[in-house]
């Protein structure tokens, strides 16, 4: 016997969220972040789905030193078509990118106890920065450090610079293993060993400080090291069998350490994110087809999705609120873009939320467990929603369409994404009505 699914009424009734996306804390659907300031500094240009790692190494900057900023998002090349204002802009439509404002020292002068918070000197920075356009994420973080201090060391600094260096061969290690096909297990072995000798390093150069950080303290370094060192986590757990989390300590504690942060819990992905965004980035991932490798693919597609080694802090006690509200914000385009009838998938969708915050079972209609499964493959975190949020929605969306059939949704591409190239998003019909053009993904990506 299963519950009547409630009514849209009914269910936002049950939103009781309430978000202060300019002043409170990181959030990836904020298109201003003012940190209590009167008007932004600067712009970020970063991409629509939060998917490059560069992008998350600039946001973070900022959100750590709370400058105050406006964002505008771009389309990454393996979404979709690159704005035509944004290769204006940046002809090589390079991200991220960031503007000073026209008349940023200006505003610094006139924000000078604000100013001298951030820089105790108040001396103001020794490059001309009014109206500056800068890309490569380095030379960025580099910029802002003249203008605004460092996190806790430079860049520059003669400690960060052996690690950041460290970062790199890590990253060069990954690429080797996860991203060239091999033709001999011994081939395999060897990629693995490899990597896994610079994790080494790494393990050492943490355990060289008294804390879980790269350094004494937290710091610029961490955030060097965070975009790629998630992604590795995630691919190689998916690809390749390896835990990177589980298997260091020192990585371990470092994660656990990242994610006291609301920083950078706001940008944190998620596995299933991850693992699905990252092939056409990297020009595709190779699996080694081990055991261990498959156990977690299946797991990571299809659940249990809880106690995966991608979070490691408690869960909020609102994360279904917050995954009813982000499909309540986006439930039209939700229910235009699936493969399922608009009219049937309504009510399907209306039955995984009733099991999301009821925890009773409510039976779809006959049909539609292959759209709820498309919806579930495509919730993207933190685009959508934070991470344990996106974990109870698939966890929902997975239950309510095994009561009716295991039929799956289009396979996720990966060649591309183009199922979440957000101007299909935005297409209409020559009459006004909103064209349902598949199987492109979801539009929650205005906020």
């Amino acid at each position: 016997m299963t519950t009547q699914p409630l009514s849209w009424t009914e269910l936002e009734a049950l939103d009781t969220i309430q978000r202060d996306r300019i002043n409170g804390p990181t959030n990836p659907q904020a298109t201003l972040r003012l940190f209590g300031q009167k008007e932004p500094l600067l712009t970020l240009f970063r991409d629509n789905h939060a998917w490059c790692p560069y992008c998350q190494k600039v946001w973070l900057w900022l959100e750590e030193k709370q400058i105050p900023y406006a964002i505008k998002k771009v389309t990454m090349f393996c979404y979709g078509t690159k704005e035509t204002w944004y290769k204006a802009l940046v002809p090589s439509g390079m991200l991220p990118a960031i503007q000073f404002d026209e008349n940023f020292s200006a505003k610094l002068c006139q924000a000078e106890a604000w100013y001298k918070q951030k820089v105790p000197s108040g001396t103001l920075p020794g490059v001309e920065l009014d109206g500056k356009r800068l890309t490569e994420s380095d030379d960025i973080l580099i910029a802002l450090e003249q203008a605004f201090g460092p996190l806790t060391v430079s860049m520059l600094a003669p400690q960060a610079i052996p690690l950041r260096r460290l970062e790199r061969l890590l990253f060069r290690a990954w690429c080797s293993w996860l991203c060239q096909p091999v033709r001999s297990a011994r081939q395999e072995q060897f990629n693995r060993e490899q990597f896994v000798a610079v994790v080494a390093k790494v393990e050492e150069a943490l355990a060289a400080t008294p804390g879980p950080y790269f350094l004494e303290k937290f710091s610029v370094v961490d955030l060097v090291f965070t975009p790629y060192v998630e992604r590795m986590n995630a691919s190689l757990f998916y690809y390749k069998g390896y835990s990177m989390r589980e298997e260091n300590p020192g990585l371990a504690a470092w994660f656990d350490a990242m994610e006291t942060r609301p920083t950078y819990r706001g940008t944190q992905s998620d596995f299933h994110t991850h693992v699905h965004d990252l092939p056409p980035q990297m020009g595709g991932c190779w699996e080694n087809g081990e055991p261990e490798a498959r156990a977690n693919q299946q797991r990571v597609d299809q659940g249990p999705w809880l106690g995966l080694p991608d979070v490691g802090y408690p869960e909020p006690e609102n994360s279904r609120v917050e995954a009813l509200h982000r499909v309540l914000k986006h439930r039209g385009n939700i229910i235009r873009v699936n493969p399922t009838d608009d009219q049937m998938f309504d009510e399907a969708l209306r039955c995984a939320l009733t099991n999301l915050m009821m925890g009773e079972a409510c039976e779809p209609p006959q049909g539609s467990d292959n759209g709820l499964r498309y919806l579930r493959d495509r919730v993207n975190v933190p685009r959508d929603m934070s991470i344990y949020a996106g974990k109870r929605l698939r966890m929902a969306l997975e239950k309510t369409a095994a009561l009716v059939g295991d039929a799956q949704g289009p396979a996720i591409p990966i060649r591309n994404r183009y199922d979440q190239n957000p101007a299909e998003f935005s297409a209409e019909t020559p009459d006004g009505a909103a064209e349902k053009s598949l199987p492109f993904g979801l539009n929650w990506l205005r906020g």
